[in-house]
């Protein structure tokens, strides 16, 4: 996995998610980055992110890759943060949601690798 990835995967493990915010243009990024995407900027800080975000779009997966095939179907979440930086999960916790539904951040890990997780807000 890639570095970044890590971090961002612990932050959230931890309770303490974290984006990036451009310090010259305002722009959001999510993964973390050296320069900003909209205006090239290098002043890029740290912000905490909020647990629970809507979301914007699903999917449910039938065929995956040999890691996931036994999880089949699952379905896939992007949801969009208040803080306007959108974040690409597997949903657990019920099998499907809707567009406009709030989630909340979490992630599991197996030791080696991380998955970015959405679960339904109660």
């Amino acid at each position: 996995m890639q570095e970044w990835f890590v971090d961002v995967a612990e932050h959230i493990a931890d309770g303490d998610p974290i984006y990036l915010a451009c310090e010259e243009c305002g722009q959001v990024a999510l993964p973390p980055r050296t320069v900003c995407p909209d205006c090239a900027g290098r002043s890029l800080e740290q912000r905490p992110l909020s647990e629970t975000a809507t979301v914007t779009a699903e999917t449910t997966i039938f065929s995956s890759t040999p890691r996931y095939a036994e999880e089949t179907p699952y379905t896939i979440v992007i949801a969009t943060f208040e803080e306007g930086v959108r974040l690409t999960g597997q949903l657990r916790g019920a099998e499907t949601v809707e567009r406009g539904e709030e989630v909340r951040l979490g992630v599991e890990s197996d030791g080696d690798h991380w998955l970015i997780t959405f679960t339904p807000s109660d």
